[in-house]
């Protein structure tokens, strides 16, 4: 879809137990944004968003810093067009197939 950009990020550091996915949901959620987060087998948290380039740019921001109590070490983010493929932003289970 036009208009539309898609970020697929993995967050590593200490970014389960802490309340990072609802963090991310919270922040998607206030920006709009559509997509799933999701915990991930290593200990790491995977969100696939889309939206509008600016509100990705803020959510992006948000990720690298995380909630309180969370720490960054790292973030590998890929943009590339969005596809339109969501209707909202979730939580999703561990163990997750992508979109």
């Amino acid at each position: 879809m036009s208009g539309l950009v898609r970020l697929d990020a993995t967050v590593r550091g200490r970014v389960q137990g802490v309340g990072f996915r609802y963090f991310v949901l919270r922040e998607a959620g206030r920006l709009g944004l559509t997509g799933w987060v999701a915990n991930e087998f290593d200990g790491s948290v995977r969100t696939v968003v889309e939206g509008p380039e600016a509100l990705v740019d803020q959510l992006e921001t948000a990720i690298r810093s995380g909630p309180v109590g969370a720490f960054v070490e790292q973030v590998q983010a890929v943009r590339m067009p969005g596809s339109g493929a969501f209707d909202g932003f979730v939580v999703r289970s561990s163990g997750h197939r992508g979109d």
